[in-house]
């Protein structure tokens, strides 16, 4: 119970600020949203990359995300295959168990479990599932004829890449940044976390709850809470990676389904409601699973 209350419990009551504001106010999300996305997301990426020190434990990163994208795609289009599921509610399983909330969720929960240090892999970790989010995400969700072009377009819209290649040429080039202008970076990057946590409290406010169908949803969460870890745990133990980003990686993989999807499903009907059911469900059951998760990893 311990790590519950001193790890889980904060984070959650953030959250429920969040919820509990926008149920009271009605409050539109999008300049919010904007604004993290546009400033201060960026701020915290480019802060981390440019004060990390790159090494082989990013490419372990970069192949574990791809790794463990690609395993759950295939586990769901095995299942819709065995379910003689259509393709666009193979999409919608897709979308709600391969995506995970590495940003809102997983970031604040990583830093009150362990510190700073994990902190700084779990900011390089959203990076990486921002990209495949953006491009992967929304392909999964158009399935189209734009739905590459769109992806594309999405990924070199995100400021945070931007952010990430600034870092590391200005870190390659071993260029100063003037002390004044990273307390600047320093005082917007401090404010990312808990102004996403409520983002996302508020975001789970508007998802309408009932008439879900639960047999899919109970399929989506299982994927998402249980066997999206497993098959993580899976990779990290092939791989020569350190402790700490392995049990990074294995707690961000057990993270519930992505808000931002829900936003991806909605736009191109891409079975929203589905998509939401699992983002609502998973987010409520999470507090139980990874309390339990971050026992087992100690």
């Amino acid at each position: 119970m311990t790590i519950f209350f001193s790890v889980v419990l904060p984070v959650i009551c953030v959250f429920a600020i969040g919820f509990a504001v926008q149920k009271w106010q009605k409050l539109d999300i999008r300049p919010l949203s904007t604004v993290a996305i546009y400033v201060m997301t960026p701020a915290l990426v480019f802060k981390t990359f440019y004060e990390a020190d790159v090494d082989m434990q990013y490419v372990y990163m970069v192949v574990f995300s791809m790794a463990l994208l690609f395993a759950l795609i295939i586990l769901n289009k095995i299942y819709a295959r065995l379910m003689k599921y259509s393709s666009s509610l193979e999409s919608g399983l897709i979308l709600s168990t391969a995506f995970m909330n590495a940003g809102n969720y997983g970031a604040p929960i990583i830093l009150f479990a362990y510190g700073e240090a994990g902190f700084a892999y779990a900011v390089s970790f959203l990076v990486f599932q921002s990209i495949i989010m953006n491009f992967f995400g929304v392909y999964y969700a158009a399935r189209g004829g734009t739905g590459m072009k769109t992806a594309l377009t999405a990924v070199f819209r995100m400021p945070a890449t931007y952010a990430v290649v600034a870092a590391v040429i200005l870190k390659g080039m071993d260029l100063q940044i003037p002390e004044n202008g990273m307390q600047t970076i320093d005082i917007i990057s401090a404010a990312t976390i808990p102004t996403v946590m409520i983002i996302l409290g508020m975001q789970l406010a508007n998802i309408k709850w009932g008439n879900f169908e639960w047999g899919k949803i109970s399929y989506g969460v299982i994927v998402r809470l249980f066997i999206s870890p497993l098959i993580a745990w899976g990779i990290t133990f092939l791989m020569p990676m350190d402790p700490l980003l392995a049990k990074v990686l294995i707690v961000s993989a057990a993270m519930p389904s992505a808000a931002t999807i829900v936003i991806y499903a909605v736009q191109f009907d891409a079975k929203p409601k589905l998509v939401s059911g699992v983002t609502f469900i998973s987010t409520i059951l999470s507090v139980v699973t990874l309390t339990l998760l971050l026992m087992i990893l100690g």
